[in-house]
C-alpha cells in the first residue's frame, strides 16, 4: 500500500482520492498524535480559496472535535500565515487545506507542529498509522458530553499575519511600483495589504477567486500575464505567488523572470554584508542550477544540496543553524521569520535590498549567469519501478556521458502528481532538448503514458 503522506502532506483530486471520510479520520488521528493525549489540543486550520476547501475543512474540523480537541477555523490565509500563527498563538497543531500549486480540482492536508515546522515523516506514518486503525476497528477514543471538542471561527487571524511580514522590514518601499499576481488564491486580500502598507503602488491581477480559477494560467507556474502587466504598467517588478502563497517568483523591469535561485542569491548577499546569513551557507536542492552554485562561491558563500522539498531544505537548515534556503521553484525559508517557504515575506525581503541598494531588478539578478536548463514531465500510468528499468537507466548514462562535466541530468517522481521529471543542465540549449526528448521517450514506452 502507497503511504499516505506526499512531499507536502495528504494530497489528491479533492471528493475522489481525498474524500470528505479521509479527512475526517485524518483529523481525528491528528488530533490524537499531535495533541499529545491532551483532553483539549488546539488546532488552527486554514485553506486556499478551492471549491472543496470549506468542506473538508469543516469535516476535518469535526474530527479533531470528535476526539475533543478544539478548532480555530481562520478561514483562507496563506500556509505561511498559519505556520506563523500555530507558534504564535501557542496551539499543539496548525492545518491547512490546500493543493499549493495544482489545478483547482486537486486539494491537500497538510500539518504543522505547535513551533509551526512541518512534520517529520516518523510523526506522519504515526498520524496514518492511528488513521488506518481508526477506520479498521472503529473508534476507540470517542469523549461525551462536556469533554466534546469545539469549532470556532478566527476570521481576524490575517490582521496578524499581515502585522509580521510588515515588520519583518524597516524600509518604506515608496517609489516601487508591483504588479501582483495572487493567483486567485490566499494571498488575494493580505497581498495587497502588505505591499500597500509599506506605501509601494500596486496593480493587482488575478485577485478575484471564484473557487475554481485557483492557478488556472495565473500565479507562480504561470507567467505569461505578469510579464505582459509589467511591461504595460511600467512597474519595477512582478511578484507572481501560487495558490496557498508559500511560493514567490518575480519578473524584472524588463519582463524577464528571476527564479528562486536568484532571488536567494540576491537576498544572501545582502544578509552576508549585514552579518545575518549564519555560516556564510544558502541551501538549495538538487534541481538548483549550476550557475546558483558558481554564484556562491564566488560571493564567498557555501551552498548545501538536498532533496526536492522545501521540508528537507527546512530540516538541513534546523540541523545545521542555517538561516536561508528554498528551491528554485520559489519555496524560499528565512528562518530568522518563519518556519516555511513564504512568498510574501520573500517579496517584501527583495524588495528591501532593492530600496537599501538602489538598484533595479534586472541589475541585482547579474549576481548569478543561468545555465541553460530543460525540464518535461512525462505523464505516466505509473510511477513504481522505474528506478529498477535498465532502458531508462541506460537513456540517462547515455546523456550523462554525452554531457560531461559541464552538465547533469536529474530524473525524479512528482510527489503530488502521476508525473516522472527529467531535468537536463549544461551550456547547449539544443542539445539539452534532444537528451531530455530521448530520456522522456523511454519512460514513455516503458511506463506508459497516462491521458490526460
Amino acid at each position: 500500500m502507497a503511504r499516505l503522506f506526499g512531499t507536502d502532506g495528504v494530497r489528491g483530486v479533492a471528493n475522489e482520492s481525498l474524500t470528505p471520510e479521509l479527512a475526517y479520520h485524518l483529523g481525528r488521528a491528528a488530533a490524537v498524535v499531535l495533541g499529545r493525549e491532551q483532553a483539549h489540543p488546539t488546532f488552527l486550520v486554514g485553506m486556499d480559496t478551492r471549491l472543496s476547501g470549506s468542506m473538508l475543512a469543516d469535516v476535518l474540523a469535526a474530527g479533531i472535535a470528535s476526539v475533543g480537541g478544539k478548532c480555530c477555523m481562520a478561514g483562507v490565509i496563506p500556509t505561511p500565515a498559519v505556520a506563523y500563527l500555530t507558534r504564535a498563538r501557542h496551539m499543539d497543531a496548525g492545518v491547512v487545506i490546500s493543493a499549493s500549486h495544482n489545478p483547482f480540482e486537486y486539494n491537500g492536508i497538510k500539518f504543522f507542529d505547535k513551533y509551526g515546522y512541518k512534520l517529520p515523516d516518523e510523526t506522519e506514518d504515526m498520524i496514518e498509522e492511528y488513521m488506518l486503525k481508526d477506520e479498521r476497528n472503529g473508534p476507540e477514543h470517542r469523549p461525551t458530553g462536556a469533554q466534546i471538542g469545539t469549532v470556532t471561527e478566527l476570521p481576524d487571524l490575517q490582521g496578524e499575519y499581515i502585522d509580521y511580514i510588515c515588520k519583518s522590514t524597516d524600509i518604506d518601499l515608496a517609489g516601487i511600483k508591483i504588479v501582483h499576481d495572487a493567483a486567485n488564491g490566499a494571498a488575494y486580500r493580505v497581498g495587497p495589504e502588505i505591499f500597500g502598507r509599506l506605501g509601494a503602488t500596486l496593480i493587482p491581477i488575478h485577485d478575484e477567486p471564484n473557487g475554481i480559477n485557483i492557478n488556472d494560467n495565473c500565479g507562480s507556474t504561470h507567467l505569461e500575464s505578469i510579464k505582459t502587466a509589467v511591461l504595460q504598467h511600467g512597474a519595477d517588478l512582478g511578484i507572481a505567488n501560487d495558490g496557498d502563497a508559500d511560493r514567490c517568483l518575480v519578473i524584472d523591469e524588463k519582463g524577464n523572470e528571476l527564479d528562486g535561485d536568484q532571488i536567494m542569491l540576491i537576498c544572501a548577499l545582502q544578509m552576508k554584508r549585514e552579518n545575518r546569513l549564519r555560516e556564510n551557507t544558502i541551501v538549495g536542492t538538487v534541481m538548483s542550477n549550476i550557475g546558483f552554485h558558481k554564484a556562491a562561491e564566488k560571493m564567498g558563500c557555501r551552498t548545501e544540496i538536498t532533496a526536492v522539498g522545501d521540508r528537507y531544505v527546512l530540516e538541513c537548515m534546523r540541523r545545521k543553524g542555517y538561516s536561508l534556503g528554498g528551491e528554485q521553484s520559489g519555496h524560499i525559508i528565512f528562518l530568522d521569520y518563519n518556519t516555511t517557504g513564504d512568498g510574501l515575506l520573500t517579496a517584501v525581503q527583495l524588495m528591501t535590498v532593492m530600496k537599501k541598494q538602489g538598484r533595479k531588478v534586472s541589475e541585482l539578478a547579474g549576481v548569478m549567469t543561468k545555465y541553460p536548463q530543460i525540464l518535461k514531465n512525462v505523464r505516466v500510468e505509473t510511477k513504481s519501478g522505474w528506478e529498477e528499468n535498465h532502458l531508462i537507466a541506460a537513456a540517462v548514462s547515455g546523456g550523462e556521458a554525452e554531457l560531461g562535466e559541464d552538465g547533469r541530468i536529474l530524473v525524479r517522481p512528482s510527489g503530488t502528481e502521476p508525473l516522472i521529471r527529467v531535468m537536463a543542465e549544461g551550456p547547449d540549449l539544443k542539445q539539452l532538448e534532444r537528451i531530455v526528448d530521448d530520456i522522456a521517450g523511454v519512460i514513455e514506452h516503458e511506463m506508459g503514458v497516462m491521458e490526460e
